[in-house]
This record gives structure tokens, sequence and C-alpha cells, in this order.
């Protein structure tokens, strides 16, 4: 199996949050190591005061929420999420972010993220291909003027294939896709057993994963021995 490496962004734009692919940028460069490190220390300030805020009405540590990352991975609300679950205060993600960890509540704190335009900058610069994922879902979609500047910008394609995105915002991005002629991808987004996606429930053609490599100058996909 070839494996494209990558990360995604997020992005927000007037207060909506939009995903941001990176495939195949320079892990090294200089603009995106300054961007995941900002990032990674709003994450890790913010997780901490969510905690300190559900800890007035809840039986939850910190300790609890860094038992339930990998590593030394960026702790976000996912991790929340599952130490809330291993404290048999929720029973699912979908439950924790639906309750405890929605904005409405008055827990959670808003995270710090780079305009969806500076996010494509970005990566374009360190080589890489930008993809905005799955853009025409439950969350409100970008303008398409924004839409059309991040184009302008290195935007390489759209995710249509999503289990979020709507019939006709299928049909719409695919009109847009057929215009600027973007690569289309599809996704399982795929991040363990909390959420009901499955793994390969949606997939990118052949023909896709080609251009993005072709478009690619960051560093090369790991091919299998």
């Amino acid at each position: 199996m070839t494996l494209l490496p990558g990360m995604e962004f997020s992005t927000r734009y007037q207060g909506g949050s939009t995903h941001l692919l990176a495939y195949l940028f320079d892990p090294e460069h200089a603009g995106i190591l300054a961007e995941r490190e900002r990032i990674r220390d709003d994450r890790l300030s913010r997780a901490e005061r969510i905690v300190s805020n559900i800890r007035r009405d809840y039986p939850l540590d910190w300790d609890d929420v860094l038992a339930q990352r990998m590593e030394d991975a960026s702790v976000g609300r996912p991790h929340i999420a599952d130490a809330l679950i291993a404290r048999g205060i929720v029973k699912s993600r979908e439950e924790a972010f639906e309750g405890i960890l929605h904005p409405r509540t008055g827990y959670t704190i808003p995270l710090y993220a780079p305009d969806p335009r500076d996010a494509v900058r970005l990566v374009a610069q360190a080589g890489g291909v930008s993809v905005i994922a799955h853009p025409a879902g439950r969350n409100r979609m970008l303008p398409m003027p924004i839409i059309e500047e991040m184009i302008a910008l290195g935007l390489g394609g759209v995710e249509i294939e999503h289990r979020e995105n709507t019939a006709d915002g299928k049909r719409m991005l695919a009109r847009l896709a057929h215009k600027h002629d973007l690569i289309v991808t599809g996704s399982s987004d795929y991040h363990g057993s909390g959420k009901p996606n499955l793994p390969g429930e949606n997939t990118t053609t052949d023909a896709n994963v080609a251009r993005i490599i072709a478009q690619a100058s960051g560093i090369e996909p790991v091919y299998p021995d």
C-alpha cells in the first residue's frame, strides 16, 4: 500500500470551521513548523482550560485526558470525549460532542485556527497539495468568493465522497471541480471506534491519487518495498 503523508488543518473564517487536508508537503518547511507549534501550544492550553471548566460540574481530571492520548500526540476534544467515556460520564463521543463538549454548554473555548486562505498558501509554499475536507456537510460552507480565492492561491482539490456531504452539496462540488479542474477525493474520515465512520467507506480514485503525487513537490510518497 502506498502512503501519502499529510495532515489536516483546522481553519476558521468568520467563526466557521473548515478542515483543510494537506498532502506531501515538506514537513521541515519553516512556515509549517511555526504554524504547527502555534496550533499545538494553543490546543494544549485550551484542552487544559476546558477540562478545568468541566471539572466544576463533573469528576474529570487532566490525568484522565492524558491517559487517552497516544504517546505525545496533541491533546484535543476527542481525547476529552474519550476521558468522559472512560469515567462513565457519557456513553459515546457523539453524546460528548452533542452535550458537554458542545459550545452551547459554556465549557469549551474557541480554538486558534488560521484563515483557510493562509493555510492554502502555506501548504503550497511547502510543496504540498491542499484539499478542502467535506465542505458541503453539516457545517456552514465557505462563501464561494473565498473558495475562489483559495483556488487562486493554490487549492488543489475538494473532498466530495464523504458521509457528511449532502447530495446537493456533492453536485455543487462536482461542478466546481469541473470548472477549475480540481482534484476530487473521497474519505472515510476514520478516527477510531468513537465515530460511526468505517475505514474505506469512501475512497479516492487511482487517477486522482496520481494527480496529487504529480502536483506535489514537498516529499515523495512512501511506496511499498
